[in-house]
């Protein structure tokens, strides 16, 4: 899940900034967490403490109110009917990568990632962004090749993953939904060479990059075997230390202890 985070926090200078480039800084002054890393955290939680979805997502939400949500999402954080708004925005990705570290079979994963999006994204696209970015990173995480993730994206989706990053970033606009973002960010981690390498091919598509790079950074992170060392850091030590415990956990249970020293001298 650190590798989502780490792209919401690379990404986050640049969604109202874009940069259509690879040449940025990783880190500036005011790169932070935003929406889709507390969320993020939500989901992880959930997943540690067998809790219930709609919960989590308003806690998380109301405790850290500045965070950047959707208008949608920000309304239905403060109704006293909790009920879904049936979106299809790509809130319902960002926020999904622990699940595909969570369970030892993709049908384990689509069905809790069903779940997960259904309380507030209960639109067939916003449930299917979900699951496709999920199933990515289950697939990445258990060794499949670039080639069988792709398959595995064609036959859960419609995606039209037939395009590349150089022919996406000419026309590309700032989209909010799934299937203006998910593909997309699958298509970037099919192109790219390593995690960094993704994080910045993510983030110089344009539009709505935080969220951009958090997907991608998900898939990444899996695939190419973790966040390197001196990235992971610096993302961690810019975290509140709530998430920060959160991330901890959640390595500690479902990734092996991986940040185990990282996340120690935090």
């Amino acid at each position: 899940m650190l590798g989502a985070i780490t792209g919401d926090v690379i990404g986050s200078v640049y969604e109202h900034n874009n940069y259509r480039g690879t040449d940025f800084l990783l880190f500036g002054p005011y790169s932070t967490f935003t929406d889709d890393s507390v969320l993020t955290a939500a989901t992880a939680e959930v997943l540690l403490s067998k809790g219930d979805y709609t919960e989590a997502y308003r806690r998380f939400g109301r405790r850290y109110p500045g965070a950047g949500y959707g208008g949608m999402f920000r309304n239905w954080l403060h109704q006293q009917d909790s009920q879904p708004y049936n979106s299809f925005g790509n809130g319902s990705a960002m926020r999904v990568a622990p699940v595909g570290w969570a369970f030892d079979t993709l049908d384990e994963v689509l069905a809790e990632t069903k779940r997960s999006a259904e309380v507030t994204h209960d639109h067939p696209e916003g449930i299917k962004g979900a699951q496709v970015t999920a199933a990515a990173v289950f697939a990445a995480r258990t060794g499949a090749s670039r080639e069988k993730i792709r398959e595995l994206v064609e036959n859960l989706s419609d995606y039209d993953l037939n395009r590349t990053v150089d022919g996406i970033r000419n026309t590309y606009q700032f989209d909010v939904t799934c299937q203006g973002t998910v593909p997309e960010a699958v298509i970037v981690f099919l192109e790219s060479t390593d995690f960094e390498d993704a994080i910045r091919k993510a983030i110089s598509l344009g539009g709505d990059s935080d969220t951009l790079a958090c997907i991608t950074g998900g898939i990444a992170e899996a695939f190419y075997g973790g966040v390197p060392l001196s990235i992971a850091t610096t993302v961690i030590d810019r975290l509140e230390p709530h998430l920060r415990q959160v991330v901890k956990e959640f390595d500690q249970r479902f990734m092996d202890g991986r940040y185990k020293l990282t996340l120690a001298f935090s």
